[in-house]
């Protein structure tokens, strides 16, 4: 991409207000050191001796993590935590960020906080090893007072943004934010506000959720397409480009090493290839980071290919963070993308 260009693009992104509506989680990593193994004198087991702990927001918090170092004006947070520890450092590690607006998250009594614990055994320079993680969930539907509230979040707030990007990624339908409730409310948006961009990313797969832009990766347009197991560039191009004209907005889909296929409304295609990898990866992160950057692409006025180009550019730097979940800015984009 020409300087030039690039720097028209993201000119833009300061001016922009995004809301993320979807399942914030805390991520919690606990450093163990091997060196200071004990053995339980009560039990006989080992005993995994933490040696520091940090918190970061997940799931969709990695989205507007994402956001804000890309350094858009004003990120609007909706969704929910719980009355609980992990619900109060959700909360102070979100209000931390620049440009993040809290007044619609809601905090509740009826939910607990969606947390990853993430034990790390560390012995630099090696790189961190994650063992079993031990995570919180709610296993039981969203409460109807809480899906309410989000409901008329997002009619109020869809009158004052430029973008929402929707993150679904709870494993039971009707346990997280993105509820049918919620959905149909977001569908109501979709078509009274039809220049308004709405980009979707679902763990559970996006074939319940209205006609908006389609973020997914191979295995998710499996479900919605009769595409093969493996991973052809040109078959998932032509299924895409299908989607995205029955559908009538733009679709993507993440092929990991194989790169990144879009489609536009009109049923046209690009395909961009991956960036090389060098040394170890970790790809915590790198589907959240896409979204991010797409949708802060796709507001600032980018192409279908140039959003991918920069999405692809920002995974490529995630994935090379290693033992935690990264974020690019600007700058580091600019690095490697721009000619």
């Amino acid at each position: 991409m020409k300087a030039a260009r690039f720097g028209s693009i993201t000119g833009n992104i300061s001016k922009l207000r995004l809301a993320v509506v979807g399942d914030f989680c805390l991520d919690r990593y606990l450093e163990i050191d091997p060196e200071k193994k004990e053995t339980s004198i009560e039990t006989g087991l080992p005993v995994h001796n933490v040696t520091r702990v940090r918190s970061q927001p997940g799931g969709a918090g990695t989205i507007l993590n994402n956001l804000v170092e890309l350094g858009v004006r004003e990120v609007f947070a909706v969704g929910f935590c719980g009355e609980d520890g992990e619900g109060w450092e959700l909360k102070r590690a979100l209000q931390a960020m620049r440009g993040v607006r809290m007044d619609h998250f809601v905090t509740t009594a009826q939910r607990r906080t969606f947390t990853y614990t993430k034990p790390l055994l560390s012995k630099p320079p090696a790189a961190p090893v994650e063992l079993n993680r031990l995570d919180f969930k709610n296993w039981v539907p969203t409460s109807p007072s809480v899906v309410e509230c989000v409901q008329r979040t997002i009619t109020d707030l869809s009158a004052h943004v430029d973008g929402l990007i929707l993150l679904d990624q709870v494993d039971i339908p009707e346990t997280g934010v993105l509820t049918e409730n919620v959905l149909q409310t977001i569908e109501k948006v979709a078509r009274s506000r039809g220049d308004l961009l709405i980009l979707a990313d679902s763990r559970q797969g996006l074939g319940r959720f209205p006609n908006v832009t389609f973020k997914m990766n191979h295995s998710e347009l499996a479900r919605l397409t009769p595409i093969s197991q493996e991973v052809e560039v040109a078959e998932v191009r032509r299924e895409t480009a299908r989607l995205s004209k029955e559908r009538g907005y733009p679709v993507f889909v993440t092929l990991a090493e194989a790169g990144m296929v879009g489609a536009s409304a009109s049923g046209e295609s690009e395909h961009v290839p991956a960036l090389p990898t060098h040394g170890e990866i970790d790809i915590v992160g790198a589907g959240d980071s896409v979204t991010a950057n797409l949708a802060v692409a796709l507001a600032a006025g980018a192409s279908l290919k140039e959003s991918m180009e920069i999405a692809s550019a920002a995974a490529s730097l995630v994935i090379h963070q290693l033992g935690t979940t990264g974020t690019a800015s600007v700058d580091q984009i600019r690095e490697i993308l721009v000619k």
